[in-house]
């Protein structure tokens, strides 16, 4: 994933934000019943709130497009890491893992010990991913329709 730069969304950004979470949880609606959050998510109160951090993939003439996102809310004891999501014909090259890499340096500029997220129940792909990158399963626990698996990742 040499190619990737991650950089703060802007406002300009803010519909390829709406289309990479679209694309990326469009599969999941008919899995888990109900549209996943965040698709229904502000991208641009996030955007303006400076929480949302795109990764930009070149193409070979040099064209950039955001590809992935990650959405971040440093909290008083952790990062809360609110949104992870890669366009499907970018899934699989390393770029979700090179947006939760960020996610852990940017926790340990801001001096936070560990990183929070949770993932509903039914997207069994994140359950074999986020273990494998070192977050550990806190709790099982439903809210409202959304039976979600929260996790953490302690940073050393």
């Amino acid at each position: 994933m040499t190619n990737a730069r991650i950089r703060p969304a802007v406002a300009a950004d803010v519909p390829e934000v709406r289309a990479v979470v679209d694309a990326a949880f469009l599969p999941y609606v008919a899995r888990i019943g109900v549209v996943p959050v965040p698709m229904e998510a502000d991208h641009a109160a996030n955007v303006a709130a400076g929480r949302v951090f795109v990764a930009e993939l070149a193409d070979d003439g040099g064209t950039a497009r955001v590809a992935g996102l990650v959405v971040l809310e440093p909290r008083a004891d952790h990062l809360y890491l609110d949104t992870v999501a890669v366009l499907p014909d970018a899934q699989g090259a390393g770029l979700g893992r090179l947006l939760l890499e960020f996610a852990e340096v940017r926790a340990r500029a801001l001096g936070l010990p560990e990183i929070r997220l949770f993932t509903n129940a039914m997207m069994w792909e994140n359950q074999k991913i986020y273990p494998r990158l070192g977050y550990e399963t806190v709790e099982r626990r439903a809210t409202g329709p959304y039976d979600r698996i929260h996790y953490r990742k302690r940073l050393g």
